[in-house]
């Protein structure tokens, strides 16, 4: 497999770590993932961006692709771990997709990890509420906190509060938040509130660990 290239924003006394993914549609350079990395470092904590293979492909060929398969994209996140840093606690998360991935690497790693961070959790695909991803929590391996928007349509306060998840899952909720925790004008929230917000409640989560 190929070198792994890890982008860091360290943090100036690390407490911990994050090896943090991008959702399916945007890389590690988008917007939301470039400031969410700068406000966590921040909080003490250094964080990891990368490309999937499938993303680092599209960048060269400059077209958008598809995602490749589960298997596929855990091998490849799994084998970032690898490239962490081994003197700091282990965290990993992600954005949406990258996310999930995370949840599901934390039920089979071999790594010692102390928690999963997600930012906008796809609970189901938008408009198929019966198509639930969420059978592998009951086998996580640690704690797992999701910061997710109150009008997220892959899964939104209503339909969340409903179920029944497992004790080590936890979700915050971004108020009048969407899939990347946007607030709509009418809120009176900035999408800068409502993503600092987010960053320090996942620092609190993982301060909480360590």
């Amino acid at each position: 497999m190929s070198t792994v290239d890890i982008q860091w924003h360290h943090a100036e006394n690390p407490i911990a770590q994050l090896i943090f993914a991008h959702g399916a549609g945007a890389g590690r350079d988008s917007d939301f993932m470039q400031q969410m990395a700068q406000l966590l470092a921040l909080e003490g904590i250094s964080v990891g961006l990368f490309d999937f293979e499938y993303m680092q492909l599209a960048k060269v060929q400059g077209k958008k692709r598809p995602p490749d398969r589960a298997p596929k994209l855990l091998e490849y996140f799994n084998h970032v771990l690898s490239n962490s840093n081994t003197e700091l606690p282990l965290f990993i998360g992600g954005k949406s997709m990258g996310g999930r991935m995370a949840s599901m690497l934390a039920c089979e790693s071999e790594l010692a990890l102390k928690g999963v961070l997600v930012f906008g959790y796809p609970f189901h695909p938008p408009g198929k509420p019966e198509k639930l991803r969420t059978d592998h929590f009951t086998k996580l391996s640690c704690p797992l906190l999701i910061l997710q928007g109150e009008r997220d349509t892959f899964g939104n306060r209503t339909e969340v509060d409903a179920m029944e998840l497992p004790s080590q899952v936890e979700v915050k909720w971004s108020r009048d938040g969407d899939h990347s925790l946007k607030p709509r004008k009418v809120s009176g929230i900035s999408e800068t509130e409502s993503r600092g917000f987010a960053a320090k409640m996942a620092a609190a989560f993982i301060r909480g660990l360590v």
